[in-house]
């Protein structure tokens, strides 16, 4: 064990660690407000324990949820209170859903969390460091789901625990899914099985998913704090056309290789039309206040509709606000031929597209086929498809969160976003139940570790999640 882990089992306020921790991290802003000792030294056992399983996709989450059925039985929750479900089709996935239980004014409010990581090898890592043991260095957690998202995992667990012991009844049900296979995602996604087959478990009103918004860094200092309420729509096709082929010594004009190439060409000039909805027009609104310029007269002119081509455009040449601009594809892979002196019969791509939300799988599938410019060009969906649908904000839950916010980190812009990678909040809103991603840690955006190699959490960072997420399932407990 460490000298952090030895100074928390001796009792001591991680508050002094943390400034231990913030001289050994020089970018990293000192910490907002900590829990007591006792819930720290919680949460890190918790951590701990959960990194140290592998909970990949062929392991299942069995593993996860063992460990912290463990602790909340551990720390006051009884077996009423707590549902181990494992997936039906796929019973090495388990999900478990623990419920404390209000005061029924309205319907329940739930946290979503994700129990599984993508796998990870300890020769890719950094000396020292091994994926799947919890090393505590320099002032860092490292280990494989550290920052996606077992680290969220034992906030909220911690958190939860906390609210028990102090005997607080919130005024409607708290409930919390820990869930398997999102890094796998759809059949056997957790939330998605569970909204399904068991709706009455985790039927809520509002949820909250920390796989989402979060606060950013740069140089050392906070710049902003983001609510995910909608995502883009996750879609891969793939594009491939077919002949007889034939040798290779007397070569043809159909050739497959050529005839993909030229349609890929074709696809990578294409740019889907700009577009916005109402959290990308409030968050264009938002940071339009801290730019200057040309930036901030386009950003403001896409807080507003129509939508300013030319201003959309401009924005577009960086590369983040360009992904939340409109539908995205590009080509990921390829696979054409059998042998070097063969023609080839056939050349496959496949393309990722991030699609922007109100856009269907048909319309994409249509626009790709039209835009590679060639009848022998097929396009075919590879994979089953949820369609994102939009939380539109509303006010007084935006309202709560900001006052969590201020109160950990006081005066911080926080807005509204739409990420454009996927998380589980898509099947939660797909169910009808307004969804906002909101988690409490704070990340370096030019040190982002999540499924990378060294992937890691400052310590500070990471009891600051927790007391954020203590004080946000207070606020919200009592409801909106």
């Amino acid at each position: 064990m460490t000298t952090a882990l030895s100074a928390i089992t001796r009792g001591f306020l991680l508050t002094g660690a943390a400034s231990i921790a913030m001289a050994a991290a020089p970018n990293t802003p000192p910490p907002g407000p900590m829990p007591p000792a006792d819930n720290q030294k919680l949460a890190h056992d918790i951590f701990r324990d959960i990194v140290e399983v592998r909970s990949v996709h062929d392991a299942g989450t069995q593993g996860v949820a063992n460990v912290l059925v463990r602790y909340l039985k551990a720390n006051g929750f009884s077996d009423s209170e707590i549902n181990v479900v494992p997936e039906t089709k796929f019973p090495k996935q388990v999900n478990v859903v623990v419920r404390l239980k209000g005061k029924g004014q309205g319907k329940p409010v739930m946290w979503i969390c994700h129990m599984d990581v993508v796998d990870a090898r300890k020769e890719d890592w950094s000396a020292g460091l091994d994926p799947y043991k919890f090393t505590e260095k320099d002032g860092y957690f490292y280990g494989r789901g550290t920052s996606d998202m077992k680290d969220e995992d034992a906030a909220v667990a911690a958190a939860l625990i906390r609210l028990k012991k102090d005997k607080f009844v919130p005024g409607r049900d708290i409930i919390v899914a820990f869930t398997a296979d999102e890094e796998v995602g759809l059949e056997q996604d957790g939330p998605q099985f569970l909204v399904t087959e068991k709706r009455p478990l985790v039927d809520a009103g509002l949820v909250m998913n920390p796989d989402g918004g979060s606060g950013e860094i740069a140089d050392g200092k906070r710049l902003d704090f983001s609510i995910e309420t909608v995502q883009k729509t996750y879609m891969t096709f793939k594009l491939e056309t077919a002949n007889r082929g034939g040798h290779s010594s007397e070569p043809r004009p159909d050739n497959a290789i050529y005839e993909l190439a030229n349609g890929l060409v074709k696809l990578s000039q294409y740019r889907f039309p700009y577009k916005t909805n109402a959290t990308t027009r409030a968050y264009f609104q938002t940071i339009a206040s801290s730019a200057s310029g040309q930036r901030r007269s386009d950003l403001l002119a896409m807080s507003k509709l129509p939508v300013d081509v030319a201003a959309a455009a401009r924005l577009a040449k960086d590369t983040a606000t360009n992904a939340i601009l409109h539908t995205t594809c590009v080509a990921t892979m390829l696979n054409a031929g059998v042998q070097e002196n063969a023609l080839p019969s056939s050349a496959a791509a496949t393309i990722q597209c991030r699609v922007f939300p109100g856009e269907s799988v048909e319309q994409t599938r249509a626009t790709l086929a039209r835009v590679s410019g060639d009848p022998n060009i097929k396009v075919t969906l590879l994979e089953p498809v949820q369609e994102a649908k939009e939380t539109v904000p509303d006010p007084k839950v935006i309202a709560q969160v900001i006052k969590v916010v201020h109160s950990m980190w006081p005066g911080v812009p926080v807005m509204p976003v739409m990420a454009a990678g996927a998380s589980d909040s898509i099947f939660t809103r797909a169910a009808g139940m307004p969804s906002y991603g909101v988690g409490g840690g704070w990340w370096d955006i030019n040190d982002i570790r999540a499924h990378g190699r060294d992937e890691r959490d400052e310590q500070g960072n990471f009891y600051q999640t927790v007391e954020f997420t203590y004080r946000l399932m207070k606020e919200l407990g009592n409801g909106a």
